[in-house]
């Protein structure tokens, strides 16, 4: 037998058989088509539960319709025996090189006592017990995104695993910060051809060594001690990367409507912030970190004193931390009141740093900077383009990346999107930490030379917030 042969048998025997849970082709319709070269099974219960939530305009029911339609596309375009397995190559389009299997026969198993068989995820239970029985050589491996559904499956023996395609990270700990610390002796070994000349106010310095070529576009480096440096990478060629110093908005002189950065994070934050260049910025942090404060003091300069964008639109997901309070009156800006608190408290400390003219100034501008800010819901955003606009999308981590693409393809010429989350504090049953689409947006729109991301360390709302974001 020769190398090659040897090969594909030993392919063909590690080959493994995914059975389908209904909340993994809910959550992402496309998981049919990511398992390689591995076969996927689904059960009758499957399709039964994405039948029963298939209705409605929610993206559950969204989500289970293009699944149903995905799987009749498959089913359709092949002519081979649904006994024997449909292939997945060809619709997948060399995606997957596995088969898809549907449950073709009544399957009657002998479950536990203790699980009664009316329930869906017991009968899906039932069928991977058959399907076991009918391999003993072929793994056999449940996939659900029920935790519940998982120990079920272990405590009968069988193989079970969540569904990790989904996940842009596997440990958030590696997420790009968008900073790095330069090493002491970083002018030493990077000196050999370096250049360096001043422009606008600012230094800059061309760069070639190993460290350069580690470097992303719009990376924030700094160094501390004697010669102590703030700069940004903002163009990066191979092993070449040129630096600029930063603009200091810790000094009053540069103040962002009267807003000065109290660290080190805040400062990289408002150089993106402020840059007309910088069409996408990503903030991460947690509570009391600033990211709001900063954005939207960036935002009224922009819109009011420099006239760079036409208005600022925020929106966010309505997701509640508690139970839901039922349907809202008004107007779309009505309903969304509730939800923007946030907005309306940083409103009350940016306008009380321009507090001049007394209570009638006071008031004055609160109206003209109220009239310049519109809140926009999520659920009417598919079709609109958004030109010359300052957009905020806040508390991004309880996105999906599909959510996320739907929002960031609304920008129109002059658009700018700001993403704000807190990865930390996911409310959206499913989403993770890896999967959430600010996790996902941040990961694929670093080193693009049109956009910057900064994880926001240091907490500056007070020391109550800071020591209970530590300690509970």
């Amino acid at each position: 037998m020769t190398k090659r042969a040897t090969r594909s048998t030993k392919s063909k025997a590690a080959t493994k058989l995914f059975v389908l849970d209904t909340n993994v082709l809910m959550h992402d319709p496309t998981s049919l088509f990511r398992f390689e070269e591995h076969d996927i099974y689904v059960p009758i219960m499957t399709l039964e539960e994405l039948d029963a939530n298939k209705k409605g305009m929610s993206e559950v029911a969204r989500n289970a319709r293009q699944a149903s339609r995905t799987m009749d596309e498959i089913v359709t375009s092949s002519l081979d025996d649904m006994h024997a397995g449909i292939p997945l190559d060809t619709p997948s389009h060399g995606l997957a090189s596995g088969k898809l299997f549907l449950q073709t026969e009544a399957i009657k198993v002998e479950l536990p006592d203790a699980l009664p068989t009316a329930k869906g995820d017991n009968q899906i239970l039932a069928v991977i017990m058959h399907l076991v029985e009918r391999n003993p050589k072929r793994p056999v491996i449940l996939v659900s995104k029920d935790i519940n559904m998982r120990i079920k499956a272990r405590a009968l023996g069988l193989a079970a695993q969540d569904y990790f395609n989904d996940k842009v990270l596997e440990d958030t700990d590696l997420l790009y910060t968008g900073t790095r610390e330069l090493p002491a002796d970083f002018w030493d070994t990077h000196a050999k051809g370096m250049e360096s000349w001043k422009e606008e106010g600012h230094t800059w310095y061309r760069v070639n060594g190993p460290l350069a070529a580690e470097l992303l576009a719009n990376e924030f480096v700094y160094q501390d001690g004697e010669a102590a440096l703030e700069a940004w990478v903002k163009e990066k060629r191979g092993a070449t990367a040129v630096l600029q110093t930063l603009t200091d908005f810790h000094h009053h002189k540069n103040n962002v409507w009267g807003i000065t950065a109290r660290n080190r994070e805040q400062n990289f934050a408002l150089n993106l912030l402020m840059n007309p260049d910088i069409d996408f910025v990503s903030l991460l942090g947690q509570a009391g970190t600033g990211k709001t404060l900063l954005t939207l003091a960036a935002g009224l300069t922009q819109v009011l004193e420099t006239k760079r964008y036409s208005e600022i639109i925020m929106t966010r997901v309505t997701v509640p931390v508690g139970e839901d309070i039922g349907f809202l009156p008004g107007t779309e800006e009505e309903k969304m009141a509730p939800w923007m608190g946030a907005l309306e408290d940083n409103l009350d400390v940016l306008n009380g740093t321009t507090a001049e003219g007394g209570e009638w100034g006071r008031a004055a501008t609160r109206d003209l900077i109220r009239s310049r800010i519109k809140i926009k819901s999520l659920n009417f955003m598919r079709g609109r383009t958004f030109i010359n606009k300052f957009l905020i999308i806040d508390e991004a981590q309880n996105l999906t990346p599909k959510q996320m693409k739907t929002l960031i393809t609304r920008a129109g010429p002059g658009t700018k999107v700001v993403c704000l989350g807190n990865i930390a504090q996911i409310d959206t049953p499913y989403l993770t930490e890896g999967s959430s689409g600010l996790t996902f947006a941040v990961d694929r729109f670093k080193g693009w030379a049109h956009s910057g991301h900064i994880t926001l360390q240091r907490g500056e709302r007070s020391r109550l917030a800071d020591h209970a974001a530590e300690v509970l």
